[in-house]
């Protein structure tokens, strides 16, 4: 173990909680309406762990399968465990089916809101343009709006602001192990909210990439573009993990600096300060994480009588 490098722990917020993925486990704690906290994990699958996930490029697409397998399933998960709160006679959850189908209408929702449309007006807007360049140019300008306009508009959603909460926390909790400190709110606490490895840069990104390579398609039909939009879009993302991964291992360089920046000041609309509560379940995420790694046991559930923090309903009242 000591021979191996230092793995890069990240994971994401959820309803109520935080997902750490470590070395070849990931880990979940949740907190549960009566203040108590679920804790949950798995092994990883081989997939995201074997000889194709160190490949340059490759280990992007792989990247961005993983976070978003990895982040359905944990969403599901947490989105049942809310389920059952607000209904104990709802022992199974949300319905498989009824997650898919929701999570496939907003996938071909968000394709279509930020590749398709604005693609569409630059393609309106190009005889007045004149030229394709300018209009690839456009078109990368609108779908950063879009993405800048969208964010903010749910970011004033309770809901939403909470999971932006418990997102901070978790980046808050990253820093602190990566500080080597211990894991205590206290020492969480004395970090900010954005980081430089966070899927929010990981989107400003992908816009940034796809205005560049869609650039080198200089003039194709409409139906070429519209293709290419959807095609490409793993490529894109293969590249922008590289990106991302270089300025996170540079970081305290000024060109890691100086890459990471954008992704940064974009992360003070995905993020919020979080409460002590919020950050002792990122701490707990964190910690199966790290000790199904290391083959430790792992209790189910902290009660309530255990985590002396402030339940969600306590904690919601800052949010409003």
């Amino acid at each position: 173990m000591a021979d191996q490098p230092p793995h890069m722990y990240g994971g994401q917020a959820v309803i109520e909680g935080v997902m750490i993925r470590g070395r070849d486990h990931f880990g979940l704690a949740v907190r549960r309406e009566d203040g108590s906290i679920e804790l949950h994990h798995e092994p990883l699958s081989a997939l995201y762990n074997g000889r194709p996930r160190r490949w340059p490029l490759v280990r992007g697409f792989l990247t961005l399968l993983e976070t978003m397998l990895l982040g359905i399933k944990t969403l599901q998960l947490s989105a049942n465990m809310a389920a059952i709160d607000r209904d104990p006679d709802a022992e199974e959850g949300i319905p498989a089916w009824v997650m898919a189908s929701t999570l496939g209408i907003s996938l071909v929702f968000g394709i279509g809101l930020f590749f398709i449309t604005p693609l569409m007006i630059a393609w309106v807007l190009n005889p007045v343009l004149n030229s394709d360049l300018l209009s690839e140019i456009v078109e990368g300008v609108i779908r950063m709006v879009f993405l800048l306009v969208y964010i903010t508009l749910i970011g004033r959603l309770n809901d939403v602001k909470r999971v932006f909460a418990y997102h901070g926390a978790e980046h808050m909790t990253v820093h602190a192990l990566e500080a080597n400190l211990p894991l205590t709110v206290e020492n969480v606490r004395k970090f900010g909210t954005p980081h430089a490895r966070c899927g929010t840069a990981f989107l400003l990104t992908v816009v940034v990439v796809s205005v560049v390579v869609f650039a080198l398609l200089l003039g194709p039909p409409l139906e070429w573009r519209i293709a290419s939009r959807i095609f490409l879009l793993p490529v894109i993302a293969a590249v922008s993990y590289e990106f991302l991964r270089f300025s996170g291992t540079h970081q305290d360089a000024w060109f890691g600096k100086m890459i990471a920046q954008p992704g940064l000041w974009l992360q003070k609309l995905t993020t919020r300060e979080p409460d002590d509560a919020q950050i002792e379940v990122a701490i707990k995420a964190m910690q199966i994480a790290i000790a199904a790694d290391a083959g430790e046991p792992i209790a189910k559930r902290i009660p309530s009588a255990d985590s002396p923090l402030s339940p969600p309903d306590e904690a919601a009242s800052d949010d409003r």
